[in-house]
């Protein structure tokens, strides 16, 4: 992982010298890892940023926390480890300014800039202006490697074992947060049995985490509420949403599923069939050469075809963030290549009543599409 990193800071280098970017400023933590090989745990929400300085003709150079030194040295294959206090001379904004010198045309990710340091730049160097290089960052991560594709299917395996835990958990009467439990312990177990206490592995945690998104009865209308302490019902739809817990080494997928306790009523079973048929029409439509805008195209037939209508997009990127480019959803022309990963998802709300839910993640093959997520794709029924 960590010569890929490296290979991949030499190309955003490239990169940059033909933009004319002088220096480049990332924050934002999923694109530092992609650089750098590292990730910490606290960040900028305890007001403590760190930089990966790349310039397009020097060595790259780490800017954190001297608390977060020691684990960043161990993880990154930067050389250069510049650490910041919290107090006196050695402050971020002092540290920061020293090593930006005198720094040229400067590149940040505008729409990722932590605020205390947009608000820094804009009270402290009000002359600079400041180059949006997200878009050269965010077209060198399209394409997935088949390395990261590797990763990227443990962490479906991961996923699977989660949404096992999680079916095994349901049953009438049985609190939601209970299955939320469920989750946390099969992926945690099955995200240990990847890992090593060796070397770079050992700086990654199992720990399957986040708030669990789960919903149950009337409420699977409220696509991103969260696992309460609610009893689960007789005829209940419970939807699990795994897109911001499924995750391994930094590569975060998508994966949804819907159960219901018992048994399902004929509107219920119409509406989640009606999903699972539009995502299915979707990525049956993958495959490179194609448009984005094309695979959501494919899905709204469906609900059109089954009267619904849906306001979601129909899917997103996936990698180390949480939302790449491209999307699928109308007005995305961007053209499949083979290597793109993607969230497919099939959703339908009605609401204040109940929801239809389905989502996979899948890698864009030479001719056609594999998937990286696996469980069964119906309607899903729980005996207990």
């Amino acid at each position: 992982m960590l010569d890929q990193a490296r290979q991949r800071c030499a190309e955003f280098q490239s990169r940059l010298k033909e933009a004319g970017i002088d220096l480049a400023i990332m924050t934002d933590e999923s694109s530092i890892a992609y650089l750098a090989g590292f990730w910490g745990y606290l960040s900028v929400e305890f007001g403590r940023p760190t930089f990966l300085l790349v310039r397009p003709d020097a060595a790259p150079q780490v800017i954190t926390p001297l608390m977060e030194s020691e684990m960043v040295a161990a993880m990154t294959w930067v050389e250069n480890v510049t650490t910041w206090e919290d107090a006196g001379s050695n402050r971020w904004e002092n540290v920061l300014s020293r090593a930006i010198g005198s720094p040229g045309k400067v590149g940040v990710e505008l729409a990722a800039l932590p605020p205390i340091v947009r608000n820094w730049f804009d009270d402290q160097m009000p002359g600079i202006q400041l180059h949006d290089v997200a878009p050269i960052l965010g077209e060198m991560r399209m394409i997935k490697s088949p390395e990261e594709i590797e990763v990227m299917k443990q962490a479906g395996e991961i996923a699977g074992a989660m949404m096992h835990g999680a079916e095994g958990a349901l049953g009438e009467g049985r609190p939601e947060y209970e299955a939320a439990l469920a989750v946390i312990e099969a992926g945690t177990r099955k995200a240990a049995g990847f890992l090593t206490a060796r070397g770079w592995e050992a700086f990654i945690s199992p720990m399957i985490h986040n708030l669990q998104i789960m919903q149950s009865g009337t409420d699977t209308s409220m696509v991103h509420r969260r696992a309460s302490v609610k009893p689960l019902e007789k005829g209940d739809p419970v939807y699990f949403c795994f897109c911001n817990m499924a995750q391994f080494k930094q590569y975060k997928l998508g994966f949804d599923r819907m159960f219901f306790i018992k048994e399902v009523s004929d509107e219920a079973a119409e509406v989640q069939q009606a999903a699972i048929d539009a995502q299915q029409a979707a990525i049956a439509a993958i495959r490179p050469g194609v448009t984005a805008e094309s695979i959501a195209q494919a899905a709204d037939a469906v609900y059109r075809e089954r009267g619904y209508a849906t306001g979601y997009r129909t899917g997103r990127s996936i990698g180390m963030a949480y939302l790449e480019s491209p999307e699928l959803k109308h007005g995305d022309k961007t053209v499949l290549q083979a290597g793109m990963t993607f969230a497919v998802d099939g959703g339908i709300s009605v609401d204040g009543r109940f929801g239809g839910r389905i989502g996979d993640s899948v890698a864009v093959t030479e001719t056609g599409y594999q998937y990286i997520t696996e469980y069964p794709r119906k309607i899903l029924t729980v005996n207990r």
